[in-house]
């Protein structure tokens, strides 16, 4: 299993309506990709009204992830309303092979 990080920073007052957004694009592009196992969006406030934004998506394996993200799979992958959000953007994602996990419960 494959777990794709993407990181940014966006003004904490918009939080709210960024995830809303993420859920209407990247997750839901997500969602409807081939090996897709599923997602997470996190926040996380820091002093002087920014917030770090962070996707991690799990895939069964790295051609699913080139299914979703083409075969640059390792650079960062926008939509178009994403600059009236982000205050700072990453170009790549990180990409970690899942050597084991627990999980107890579900959101």
């Amino acid at each position: 299993m494959i777990l794709r990080q993407w990181t940014a920073r966006i003004r904490t007052a918009d939080e709210a309506r960024y995830v809303a957004y993420i859920e209407e694009t990247g997750a839901a592009h997500y969602a409807a990709t081939e090996g897709n196992l599923g997602f997470q969006i996190l926040t996380g406030a820091e002093p002087g009204g920014i917030s770090t934004i962070t996707t991690l998506s799990w895939w069964t394996d790295i051609e699913a992830v080139k299914r979703f993200a083409g075969e640059d799979y390792q650079r960062a992958q926008y939509y178009p309303e994403d600059d009236a959000f982000l205050v700072e953007r990453t170009e790549f994602v990180q990409h970690h092979m899942v050597r084991t996990s627990q999980m107890r419960g579900v959101i």
